[in-house]
């Protein structure tokens, strides 16, 4: 088997693909924070945007304590995608539609759950060897739990006060 083909080549595939993904989600984060009318959401989508760009940082950890080099153009990629989210369907194409803080609330929050996903994969990978840091992963694990309850709260009450009838 070469070098191409073992785990060290597909752990790096997966982390710079992770880190696309950690790109677009940081950037998402930041501008869902900047953009809610309610100052107490922004406070807490602020937070919110700080830990997941947080999160980013302790990735790129990760890849470089594992030797994995960083794929520039998987970092573009993840930029170019979060910009593309703002090209979504909808009544206003130039402004904001009503239903632009639930959606990007719920694009968050599927982020979230494939981040939590990837540190699960990655701790069950650091089970068998010692290039990934279990404790870290855990921590990591554990705040996605603490970031999904913050965008699920915020996604209700805003689809609540978005399609409430009475």
């Amino acid at each position: 088997m070469s070098n191409r083909d073992g785990p060290r080549h597909w752990l790096g595939i997966y982390l710079n693909d992770h880190l696309a993904g950690a790109t677009a989600g940081a950037e998402l984060a930041r501008r869902v924070a900047g953009s809610h009318q309610d100052p107490e959401h922004r406070k807490r989508l602020a937070g919110l945007a700080a830990d997941i760009a947080a999160d980013r940082q302790a990735l790129l950890q990760l890849m470089r304590a594992a030797g994995v080099p960083v794929r520039g153009h998987k970092i573009l990629a993840g930029w170019a995608a979060e910009k593309a989210t703002r090209l979504k369907t909808g009544a206003n194409l130039l402004t904001r539609s009503p239903l632009s803080d639930l959606t990007e609330l719920e694009t968050l929050y599927l982020g979230i759950q494939g981040k939590a996903a990837g540190w699960r994969a990655l701790l069950g990978a650091a089970a068998n060897d010692g290039l990934l840091d279990q404790q870290r992963l855990r921590v990591l694990l554990d705040r996605t739990g603490d970031q999904l309850a913050v965008v699920e709260e915020l996604r209700i009450q805003v689809g609540a006060g978005l399609f409430s009838l009475g």
